[in-house]
């Protein structure tokens, strides 16, 4: 009888080790997908950059520094995107795509804060549809980046609880997840866009 009891706790330990490891293994699979969300909308956002500074080109004539600034972050934050797609529970991977899509929202705040010097350029129809749909796409940025962060939370959360935490070190695949954080205070900003 006892031999019994002790083989019903073994096998009731292995069913809940199995239940906490297929549970971590549910909630990285859907902070991953979250990731994959905010890749298609920044893919947007970094495909409408180089129409948007193409349109500027022939009314900014002398902001070519501001000009080659953009496209500069643009690529920089291209690099981070496709090293914290291809990790997305790469820690040092996401800390690094925050910092080059803040350097990047920064260099776009200066290159609007610029175009409001360009009348022309602001009544040009094709600057304001490309700067309509760089709005759009921030807004949806912001609301993928909100979604892939409560899902590293809800895993980081579950992955240090007592006893996931021992369970998920018995693994060491369950790494903690980096939240996606915007570091500067003019990247936070929305971007207003005024025609």
């Amino acid at each position: 009888m006892g031999t019994l009891i002790f083989f019903g706790i073994i096998i009731a330990v292995i069913i809940y080790i199995i239940a906490v490891y297929n549970r971590l293994i549910a909630l990285k699979n859907r902070f991953k997908n979250g990731f994959a969300q905010i890749d298609v909308q920044l893919q947007r956002r970094h495909d409408l950059i180089p129409n948007l500074v193409e349109t500027a080109k022939g009314y900014m004539s002398h902001e070519k520094e501001t000009l080659t600034q953009v496209i500069e972050a643009r690529n920089q934050a291209i690099s981070a995107k496709k090293a914290a797609a291809a990790h997305p529970d790469d820690a040092n991977a996401v800390a690094q795509l925050g910092k080059a899509e803040s350097f990047l929202s920064g260099s776009l705040a200066n290159f609007f804060a610029l175009s409001e010097n360009y009348p022309d350029l602001k009544a040009n129809d094709t600057m304001a549809q490309l700067m309509e749909e760089l709005s759009s796409t921030e807004n949806r940025i912001g609301f993928a980046r909100q979604a892939f962060n409560d899902a590293v939370m809800n895993y980081n959360t579950y992955r240090e609880q007592f006893p996931q935490n021992f369970i998920g070190g018995l693994f060491g695949s369950f790494s903690e997840a980096k939240l996606l954080q915007i570091e500067t205070e003019q990247a936070r900003k929305a971007v207003n866009v005024s025609f």
